[in-house]
C-alpha cells in the first residue's frame, strides 16, 4: 500500500463520517426550552457554529481527532462505524467541556483565534456552560440505543466514559499545582499528560472497539495505541508551544515558555541549566528573555529530547495497532491518521 492510497483511505473515510458525525452532535446540542437558548448560544460559539451574537457561521473548530479514532477503531473492528457516532459524539464533547473549564483555570483568553466563552461571557457562565456540555455528554451515550447497540454495551460505554473523565479531573489537578511549584519533575508530567491527553484518546479507540464488539485482547491493543499516541501528541504540541510557526499555530514564539508552562522540554531544560532557572524565576519576561530562554533550550537539547521521547511513543502506538491485528481500509487510515497527527504543524 503505498502512502498515496494510505492518505487516501483516510481522506475518503473523513468525507463519509465527518458530516454526520457533525449532525450528530448538533442533534445534541440543541435548547428543548427557549429559555435556555442563550445557554446553548454559548454551547454552538465555543463548538464554532455560531458568532457571539449566537449567529450561525462556521468558524475555526477542533479538529475532531478524538471522534475520529473512535469510529475508525470501530471500523476497524469489523463494527459498524455509524452504530458509534453517539459515542464519538459524546468523546467529543467531553473533550470541549473540559476546554471550557480548563480556559477559566488557565485564565485563557482565546481559543481558535476567537475569545473563550468566559471572556465573553464571565467566568460564573463559563462554569454552567461547561456543566451543561458534561451533562449533553451523558446524553449522547444515550443515543447509542437507537443504534442498536446492546445495553450492557451501554453501561459499559457509560462506565468507561466516566472513568476518563475522573482521569482527566485528575490530570488538570496535576497541572494546575505545577503552576506553583518550582520542583516538577519530569516524571511528574508525564502522568500528567497520562491524564490530561492521553486518557481521552486512548478511550475513544477503546469506545469504537467496544462498540463494535471485539474481543478483550484487541480493545486493550486499541487501548494501549490511543495511550501512546495521544502522549506523542502531546509532545509534539509542547515542542510548538516553543519552536512552531507562529503564522501556522497563531501564538507567538516561545509562547509557552512566557507563559512559564511546564512543558516536557522547559522540565528538561530546567533540570540542566541553572541559567535558565533564573531567567525563568524573574518576575516579567521581555521578549529578549523569551528568545535567549529558547536559545538555552537549544543549548540543553531539550527540543531533541522531546522529539525522541515522541518518537519512542509514537512507535509504541505503532506496534500497538500492528498487534491488534487489523486489516482494511479503516485500519490503514488509523495508521495515517497517526502520521499525520505527529506531522503537524498546529
Amino acid at each position: 500500500m503505498t502512502k498515496q492510497a494510505a492518505t487516501t483511505s483516510l481522506e475518503m473515510f473523513l468525507e463519509r463520517s465527518l458530516p454526520p458525525l457533525e449532525a450528530e452532535m448538533r442533534a445534541v446540542v440543541q435548547a428543548a426550552d427557549p429559555r435556555a437558548s442563550g445557554l446553548f448560544g454559548m454551547l454552538h460559539y465555543h463548538l464554532g457554529w455560531a458568532d457571539a451574537a449566537f449567529r450561525p457561521c462556521q468558524a475555526q473548530a477542533g479538529k475532531r481527532v478524538r471522534p475520529v479514532l473512535c469510529l475508525l477503531a470501530c471500523a476497524a473492528c469489523a463494527g459498524n462505524w455509524e452504530q458509534a457516532l453517539p459515542a464519538g459524539a459524546a468523546i467529543e464533547l467531553m473533550h470541549n467541556f473540559t476546554l471550557i473549564h480548563d480556559d477559566i483555570e488557565d485564565y485563557d483568553k482565546t481559543r481558535r483565534g476567537r475569545p473563550t466563552v468566559w471572556t465573553l461571557w464571565g467566568q460564573a457562565q463559563g462554569i454552567n456552560a461547561g456543566d451543561a456540555l458534561f451533562a449533553l455528554t451523558q446524553l449522547a451515550l444515550v443515543r447509542l440505543a437507537g443504534r442498536g447497540v446492546p445495553a450492557p454495551t451501554i453501561v459499559a460505554a457509560f462506565g468507561l466514559l466516566n472513568r476518563t473523565c475522573l482521569t482527566l479531573t485528575a490530570g488538570q489537578y496535576l497541572d494546575i499545582g505545577f503552576e506553583s511549584r518550582d520542583d516538577v519533575s519530569i516524571s511528574e508530567y508525564l502522568a500528567m499528560v497520562e491524564g490530561k491527553t492521553a486518557a481521552l484518546v486512548a478511550c475513544a479507540c477503546e469506545m469504537g472497539a467496544l462498540v463494535a464488539a471485539a474481543p478483550d485482547a484487541q480493545r486493550e491493543c486499541l487501548r494501549a495505541f490511543g495511550h501512546h499516541l495521544g502522549t506523542a501528541f502531546q509532545m509534539h504540541d509542547d515542542v510548538l508551544g516553543i519552536w512552531g510557526d507562529p503564522a501556522v499555530t497563531g501564538k507567538p514564539v516561545g509562547a509557552d515558555i512566557a507563559k512559564r508552562k511546564k512543558s516536557l522540554p522547559i522540565l528538561h531544560g530546567l533540570e540542566r541549566s541553572t541559567e535558565l532557572v533564573v531567567l525563568l524565576s524573574q518576575a516579567t519576561l521581555s521578549a529578549a528573555n523569551v528568545r535567549h530562554a529558547t536559545h538555552l533550550l537549544e543549548e540543553t537539547n531539550s527540543r531533541a529530547y522531546t522529539k525522541q521521547l515522541e518518537g519512542e511513543h509514537h512507535a509504541q502506538a505503532l506496534a500497538a495497532l500492528e498487534e491488534a491485528g487489523l486489516h482494511g481500509p479503516a485500519a490503514q487510515a488509523l495508521h495515517e491518521l497517526a502520521q499525520t497527527l505527529l506531522n503537524r504543524e498546529r
